[in-house]
């Protein structure tokens, strides 16, 4: 019985009823990883900037893209008209 030393939690081994897979079955796993590149140790702006571009060219829905543009439009408008700036030199 040490002061400084942690207590260690009680395992066990557990396996449920009625699992049927691989693996384990506590793991926390998004259902997309398996198809997004961006996923993983990016690690600095840069490369998760430089992922998130080759996932946005290599992306096959040509409407997502799109959707994505034209919402990222709306709110660079939105953006540029809370802060008042002169949208008269656009027409």
């Amino acid at each position: 019985m040490g002061i400084f030393k942690t207590r260690k939690n009680k395992t066990y081994s557990y396996t449920p009823r009625h699992y049927q897979g691989e693996g384990n079955p506590y793991e926390i796993k998004h259902k997309f990883d398996d198809f997004r590149t961006t996923v993983g140790s990016n690690k600095g702006l840069k490369r998760k900037l430089v992922s998130a571009l080759n996932d946005y060219k290599n992306n096959q829905d040509q409407k997502a893209n799109k959707r994505v543009l034209i919402i990222l439009a709306i709110l660079i408008l939105i953006f540029l008209i809370f802060i008042e700036f002169d949208l008269s030199i656009f027409f």
